[in-house]
């Protein structure tokens, strides 16, 4: 099996599966549980570290999303700035769904609402979306899974995507602007990695 079938495939982890971390998100040192079989399970990413470092604040309230949420440390990050808002949490893998409620039970953050993509309802619209998204899955896919959500941006609102540099963050960005006619501009580039900004019609 291979790292992308098992991010796609793990069912939730046993007990003496999940481990604690220490990691700080929105400027705070929290305790996490992680396991193998979902994405860095080690820690908070390279890629993720940049889009929370550089991503401008939240809102203090409204609808985002985190696509692609792993264990959560976007969906926690944006529910800790924002505790008013409500963070939906997508992503395709059980277990990491698993771990991320558990850690938004932990920290006390009943805004947080991991679900896989079907479990959000079709009217719900966004103000907000931070994502690392899965360029590993293959461009097909990828850009799948931007039209889908993408598009669901409300008037106004603004997602932000990190994508490293040499993986196709500046065709990423030509992508969105062309083919979803959407506003894309690169926010910032650090350690490596681009920040997208992309922006909805008012």
């Amino acid at each position: 099996m291979s790292d992308h079938d098992h991010y796609f495939t793990a069912s939730p982890a046993s007990a003496d599966e999940r481990r604690p971390l220490r990691v700080r998100l929105a400027g705070r040192a929290v305790e996490v549980e992680v396991a193998g079989g979902v994405f860095s399970p080690g820690g908070l990413d390279k890629g993720t570290a940049v889009l929370l470092d550089e991503a401008p604040a939240p809102p203090p309230s409204g609808t985002f999303l985190d696509l692609g949420c792993g264990w959560g440390p976007v969906a926690i990050a944006l529910a800790l700035r924002s505790p008013a808002a409500t963070v939906w949490a997508v992503d395709v893998n059980e277990r990491a769904l698993d771990l991320a409620r558990r850690n938004a039970l932990a920290l006390d953050l009943p805004g947080v609402r991991p679900v896989t993509a079907q479990e959000v309802p079709q009217d719900v619209r966004f103000d907000l979306v931070w994502s690392n998204p899965p360029i590993r899955v293959g461009k097909a896919a990828l850009h799948e899974l931007l039209r889908t959500w993408l598009p669901r941006l409300a008037p106004g609102g603004e997602a932000y995507l990190v994508v490293q540099r040499n993986l196709g963050s500046d065709s990423l960005q030509r992508w969105i602007t062309t083919e979803l006619s959407m506003a894309c501009e690169r926010h910032t580039s650090s350690k490596g990695f681009r920040v997208l900004r992309v922006s909805a019609a008012a």
